[in-house]
């Protein structure tokens, strides 16, 4: 038997506390023990992009990141895009574009997409292409991704402007 330790860490805005071996992946730790399958496993080699999920904000390939570096950290999975049954703008973006055929890419190219969407609100379609370079799809020819990370982009810039306009309308312009 491997020596177990503890580590503490946040999923999807959950604290958890888990008992683990020091060798497991954080995608082993997140499908098998945490039951969070939609982090999907291809390569173990960190080339694909079909485990990517965020660590403090950035993609990692949870295939070869070790659980207890995500000790302290927050993890967020595709699992944690939607808010109360409502899709993600990128996971919506997605679905109106058909940027998916088979799937099993698709929670990666979303949490590369969400990455990038945090880092850069308003990307152009080389940034998104630059973006997403590290995940793999072979099966959508990449186009209507592209489409739906820009798509994404615009309705999140649309709500944006949507919660200013309604802020400036609350505030009565008179203080």
């Amino acid at each position: 038997m491997h020596e177990l330790v503890t580590i503490e860490l946040s999923v999807n805005g959950v604290a958890r506390s888990l008992l683990i071996e020091p060798r497991e992946t954080l995608a082993e730790v997140l499908r098998d023990r945490l039951g969070l399958t939609g982090t999907k496993v291809s390569c173990d080699a960190q080339v694909c992009g079909a485990c990517t999920v965020l660590v403090d904000g950035l993609a990692m390939s949870a295939c070869t990141y070790l659980a207890v570096d995500a000790d302290g950290r927050a993890v967020r999975t595709v699992e944690g895009l939607a808010t109360d049954g409502v899709l993600a703008p990128v996971q919506q973006a997605f679905v109106d574009k058909a940027a998916f055929q088979c799937g099993f890419c698709t929670s990666g190219m979303l949490m590369a997409a969400t990455a990038l969407l945090e880092d850069n609100p308003t990307p152009t379609r080389e940034e998104v292409v630059r973006g997403l370079e590290g995940n793999i799809c072979r099966c959508t020819g990449y186009v209507p991704i592209v489409e739906a990370v820009l798509a994404a982009s615009r309705a999140g810039d649309a709500a944006g402007a949507a919660r200013i306009e309604q802020g400036s309308e609350n505030s009565g312009g008179a203080r």
